[in-house]
């Protein structure tokens, strides 16, 4: 059977599972209906981008973030010395010399440097609009998907780990739930509790942009699980009121 293409919904999106490489699909589905069509897309400049992003070894002076959905936008950024200060005072507030080496501590002080590094790099490449979830933003500008979040928030914590703030932690690669057959695809960036073990998910796509990261234990999150007060599921048509101005911002397709 065939359908006008303008009846299709196609979302393009990243799978990865434990052990085996990170594949691009091609989700295509009827209005209002369940998928119908996977189809593997072969994006290779794409994904040596995202590739080199993931892996990169980010300064103050530069490092890259994804938006657009899938890295679709790759934009080139700094930090000011004084906008990094703001960043470490969240790990040097005073604190009782036994909690400054609990990983529970650092781990609520991880995600709330995320949501500052949003905030002030959102401003500089157009992103502080950047709106909860992905479904219902598509028409807006400055948005990001799961997988520009799970990225991005993994090179903020690159960051923060080569300048000695992630001790007790590792950052690991990022990973996604669910294949369509148990929900809809979603991925995260990682981290592992060096002495425990325990893994991590560090969630900074079910809040807009420049709120707290969302970190909790690997095992509850690839169990489907969203905060309750996570705005995803409410239709916003409008991006957030911002004076941000993008620049050094090259688009893939």
């Amino acid at each position: 059977m065939k359908f006008p293409i303008n009846h299709l919904l196609c979302k393009r999106l990243k799978y990865h599972s434990a052990g085996l490489p990170t594949t691009w699909i091609l989700v295509c589905s009827l209005a209002f209906f369940s998928p119908i069509l996977v189809f593997p897309i072969l994006a290779h400049a794409e994904l040596s981008d995202i590739s080199r992003i993931f892996r990169q070894t980010p300064s103050l002076n530069q490092f890259e973030i994804c938006q657009g959905g899938g890295c679709a936008e790759i934009s080139k950024t700094s930090l000011t010395e004084l906008e990094w200060n703001a960043v470490t005072r969240i790990f040097n507030v005073p604190t009782k010399s036994a909690q400054e080496k609990n990983a529970v501590v650092e781990r609520q002080k991880v995600a709330q440097a995320i949501g500052l590094l949003e905030e002030l790099v959102g401003k500089k490449i157009g992103t502080a609009g950047d709106l909860a979830g992905t479904f219902f933003n598509g028409s807006l500008t400055g948005q990001q998907d799961c997988n520009d979040e799970a990225i991005n928030s993994t090179t903020y914590m690159r960051l923060l780990k080569n300048s000695g703030y992630m001790p007790l932690h590792e950052i690991e690669d990022t990973r996604t739930r669910n294949f369509f057959f148990t929900g809809w695809p979603h991925t995260t960036a990682v981290i592992r509790e060096i002495k425990t073990g325990e893994r991590y998910a560090v969630d900074s796509w079910f809040y807009d942009n420049g709120h707290a990261a969302t970190i909790v234990t690997f095992k509850q999150w690839k169990a489907n699980f969203q905060p309750e007060d996570s705005p995803i599921s409410k239709t916003r048509t409008t991006v957030k009121s911002t004076n941000s101005q993008a620049s050094n911002t090259t688009k893939f397709k």
